[in-house]
């Protein structure tokens, strides 16, 4: 299709992902539908603190042999991955939004595509379009880039709304629509998209309801003095991605996301992580808060934090260590706090200071 490019494939085809048939159909039925049931997360089997542990630490340490200086965003990114989220990695060209998005996806054995979007990028290039079959004389349904476990959109606020609206069906229900019937993607399914800041020529900032579908933000920064000197060094003759093989496969993707689904949170912090959400609709600094939405994520990737510091219950520090990636972004300031210079990001921080913190002993799991 033209207007995207599909990366390499890391161990499932395309077809398989979609879980389509060699004629383009959808394999098997359900309700009538020829939307395949997705793999059941539900079945997966949590994997023990220890497996777990050292399974981060391999992929973490794959993520660092190519992103320099940079592990607070690689955490971060694997910790949206286990929370089944999807990341949105904001930036000035450069700084290597694209290359964390490719390295995270080397690191697991599961489909890989990669859309370029572009002013002329359509939505069928994206979900995907029923071509009519003159042999058969049936419409086959032709998957697009979107049918893969893992999804980079590089450079998403450069295409038109209309285009990164085609991602929110994709996001949210992990299915796509296209002449009436529905396709199921596969599981794990994380779209990690790049933009660079909206200041800069020929580019379109995110509506909101796409920005509410990315459970975290992240900037990557510029690396400090060593890690910009080693780079120099390392990156010089050969790829970086050339040392990146795949640590897990899907079904390890799973057995981990059941692990930090199995996490507990008690209900002190889940008190704390809703009166957050109200108080970013609270505030007068902010037109438009967190929403529902917001609040779920929030609680998921405090999980996953959780579950990355060796802990089986959330603090309520991992609610508030989260806030700022996983709110930040869906924030509106008011006119009169935009106009006086301030950011979501700062208007954020007041809230998390002043929202009462449960006490002590509360978040555990109690006997």
């Amino acid at each position: 299709m033209d207007g995207h490019h599909v990366g390499q494939n890391l161990g499932e085809g395309l077809e398989r992902a979609a879980g389509l048939d060699a004629a383009g159909q959808q394999a098997g039925s359900q309700n009538g539908s020829r939307g395949a049931a997705p793999l059941d997360d539900a079945a997966a089997v949590p994997m023990g603190a220890e497996a777990f542990k050292a399974t981060c630490e391999r992929i973490l340490a794959s993520i660092g042999q190519v992103i320099d200086g940079q592990s607070d965003a690689a955490r971060l990114a694997l910790t949206v991955l286990l929370a089944q989220g999807h990341l949105l990695v904001e930036d000035v060209p450069g700084v290597g939004k694209t290359m964390l998005a490719k390295t995270l996806a080397r690191t697991i054995d599961c489909s890989v595509s990669r859309i370029q979007f572009t002013p002329d990028l359509l939505p069928s290039d994206v979900t995907g379009v029923s071509i009519y079959n003159q042999a058969t004389r049936q419409f086959e349904f032709r998957p697009g880039a979107v049918f893969a476990n893992i999804v980079i959109g590089d450079e998403i606020n450069r295409a038109s709304a209309k285009t990164q609206s085609a991602l929110l069906e994709c996001m949210e229900e992990h299915q796509v629509t296209v002449d009436g019937t529905s396709y199921a993607l596969g599981s794990p399914f994380m779209v990690v998209a790049t933009q660079n800041p909206i200041e800069m020529e020929g580019t379109y900032p995110l509506p909101e309801a796409q920005r509410d579908r990315f459970m975290a933000r992240i900037s990557m920064g510029y690396p400090d003095a060593a890690a910009e000197a080693e780079m120099l060094e390392t990156h010089q003759s050969d790829s970086p991605l050339l040392k990146v093989h795949p640590v897990v496969d899907a079904a390890e993707v799973r057995s981990m996301t059941a692990t930090v689904k199995a996490v507990y949170v008690s209900g002190p912090v889940k008190e704390y992580t809703v009166a957050l959400g109200r108080a970013t609709r609270e505030s007068p600094q902010l037109r438009l808060g967190a929403s529902p939405r917001a609040v779920l994520q929030l609680l998921r990737a405090a999980k996953a934090r959780a579950a990355l510091s060796g802990r089986d219950f959330v603090l309520p520090d991992d609610v508030a260590a989260m806030a700022p990636a996983v709110l930040a972004h869906r924030l509106v300031l008011d006119r009169r706090a935009a106009g006086s210079g301030f950011s979501a990001a700062a208007v954020l921080g007041s809230i998390i200071e002043s929202v009462p913190i449960p006490a002590a002993g509360q978040q555990r799991r109690r006997a």
